[in-house]
């Protein structure tokens, strides 16, 4: 009996070891990620993140997994959150031979245009095609981010709707993916609304 009690005390001792542990470890970890918010770090990151989650929502909406949300609000979200070095490579002499092509192509042969291909043809004519203003100035600001966190809410309570309530957009099979995406696309929006206000 007195070595079981003894062994219980040392086991509470160890959890709470661990615990205290773990709290440690998450405090630095939140003063990390505080301190990289201030370099600028996360947006960055969770900026590819979301254009790579609106991408994936976009293909998802394409094949047998077909929703009723309005998936051409994620051209805007993806131009506004597409990183810097992806969207200068758009913006330059790539895009524009792309957008070209894509032009020629829904013009003269537009029985050979495939149908998912207008989305992302869209996307690029509006890299291609942006003022200034709103390429450099908007993209980089908080106007950017509200319209994207605008439109990540928009679209997941359209999903939660479409899919006919909260708990069967997370248990469904098609719904489950869909709501990875949109979720995957709130991160960004609130990471750069955290960074800008800190």
């Amino acid at each position: 009996m007195w070595k079981r009690m003894e062994f219980q005390e040392e086991a509470v001792q160890l959890i709470n070891s661990d615990f205290r542990d773990l709290s440690l470890a998450a405090n630095q970890l939140a003063n990390h990620l505080v301190q990289l918010g201030r370099f600028g770090f996360g947006a960055s990151f969770f900026g590819f993140f979301a254009a790579i989650a609106a991408i994936y929502l976009l293909v998802l909406d394409r094949t047998n997994w077909k929703t009723n949300i309005l998936t051409s609000l994620l051209i805007p979200y993806i131009f506004f959150s597409l990183p810097s070095i992806v969207f200068g490579v758009f913006r330059g002499e790539i895009g524009k031979w792309v957008a070209l092509v894509a032009v020629v192509l829904r013009l003269f042969i537009p029985k050979h245009f495939p149908e998912w291909l207008d989305l992302p043809g869209a996307l690029v004519l509006l890299i291609v095609v942006a003022p200034n203003v709103i390429a450099s100035t908007f993209r980089d600001d908080i106007v950017g981010v509200i319209v994207c966190l605008v439109i990540a809410c928009y679209l997941l309570q359209e999903h939660i709707r479409a899919s006919g309530g909260f708990r069967n957009s997370f248990t469904r099979a098609n719904g489950l993916s869909n709501s990875i995406g949109i979720v995957l696309l709130m991160v960004y929006p609130v990471w750069a609304l955290i960074v800008i206000i800190l």
